[in-house]
């Protein structure tokens, strides 16, 4: 069995040691923080302090709300904090968002994203060396970095850069750049093979270095301990999708299935205000098409087969909290199955 992570549930800050306690004595292998209502970072830093080998990372930070150099020294300080545990995931988000609720620049976000890697990593870079930080790229420049501003090098080295991707373009900048790919949820095995795949080994053939590159399925999952859960982690999802597929920037994956004729009319309701309406457009094989409905047992041994021999891990996405019941079923079901072939993110020790 492939590792199988989560996301927390609520990311409040006076929950998330009892979430990430749960999680990981659950049986889970990894916990992914969201940019939502919530920043991403923080929950990290409150789990490193109750949680002892399960990996921790952001999934996803949204890297043009932010700069190089402030994410370089959060996500520095966070892999010292999980004594090697952390995995720094970004992503773009979209432009509305990025102009309009961050008020940040957008253009040339596949190379605005690369170049945002390679800042990030030429600043541990001088931490590491005790040399002068030279970067000057098209979007970002780094030429100041006083000693009494940089910190030692890490003990634990420098954590693995993740990169979110929908699109072929992204995924394919993604892959020459990054040690892996973040799969959006909206996500089905066979855009996954047609689409990411091939990007990804396009963009593993442009690297102009060794690093492995691993690939991270998210996937949306309805589950629970007791019908009444699993019908109302089922509207939840529904709903998920829904709002996923009034979005312009994941058309990509509603064309690859034939369900593009389902955008433009959620994209009206959701101009509109009309979100309640929204899930009734999902009908039941849409649903079962982008997402894993059933008992916790069912989920998981979906989950594998789906997924085991494409990624090297999965995060079920739950867009609802998990009750405690289902928590604990999940937990039941994971060891139930056999996870002795699963792929371990590879620790990134030292930039280069």
């Amino acid at each position: 069995m492939i590792p199988v992570d989560c996301n927390f549930g609520s990311n409040s800050p006076r929950s998330v040691a009892a979430e990430a306690t749960a999680r990981e004595r659950a049986g889970f292998d990894g916990l992914w923080t969201l940019d939502g209502t919530r920043d991403p970072f923080l929950p990290v830093a409150v789990a490193a302090t109750c949680t002892h080998e399960c990996l921790l990372g952001t999934g996803v930070a949204i890297a043009f709300a932010r700069n190089p150099m402030t994410v370089a020294m959060q996500a520095n300080d966070l892999q010292d904090a999980t004594a090697g545990r952390f995995v720094l995931g970004l992503g773009t988000q979209v432009r509305a968002h990025v102009e309009r609720r961050f008020s940040m620049p957008w253009s040339k976000p596949a190379a605005r994203l690369g170049e945002f890697v390679r800042a990030v990593r030429a600043i541990w870079r001088a931490w590491e060396i005790g040399g002068p930080l030279r970067f000057e790229g098209e979007f970002y420049r780094y030429t100041l970095m006083p000693p009494a501003f940089a910190p030692p090098p890490n003990p634990f080295g420098y954590p693995p850069i993740f990169v979110g991707g929908v699109g072929e373009r992204i995924v394919r900048a993604g892959a020459a750049v990054a040690d892996g790919l973040l799969c959006h949820p909206l996500l089905t095995p066979g855009y996954l093979d047609d689409i990411i795949l091939p990007a990804v080994q396009a963009g593993r053939e442009a690297r102009a270095c060794g690093r492995p590159h691993s690939i991270v399925a998210s996937v949306l999952v309805a589950t629970g301990a007791d019908q009444e859960e699993l019908d109302s982690a089922t509207e939840a999802v529904r709903r998920q999708i829904a709002f996923y597929a009034s979005t312009p920037g994941y058309l990509p994956v509603l064309r690859h299935h034939g369900r593009s004729a389902l955008h433009p009319e959620l994209h009206r309701l959701s101009r509109s205000g009309a979100w309640e309406r929204m899930p009734d457009l999902i009908d039941d094989e849409t649903l079962e098409l982008f997402a894993i409905v059933g008992k916790p047992l069912d989920v998981v041994d979906t989950l594998e087969r789906r997924y085991g021999k494409r990624v090297a891990r999965v995060t079920i996405s739950t867009p609802y909290q998990l009750s405690a019941r289902a928590l604990a079923a999940i937990g039941h079901a994971l060891p139930a199955l056999d996870r002795t072939t699963g792929h371990a993110i590879v620790s990134i020790r030292r930039p280069t």
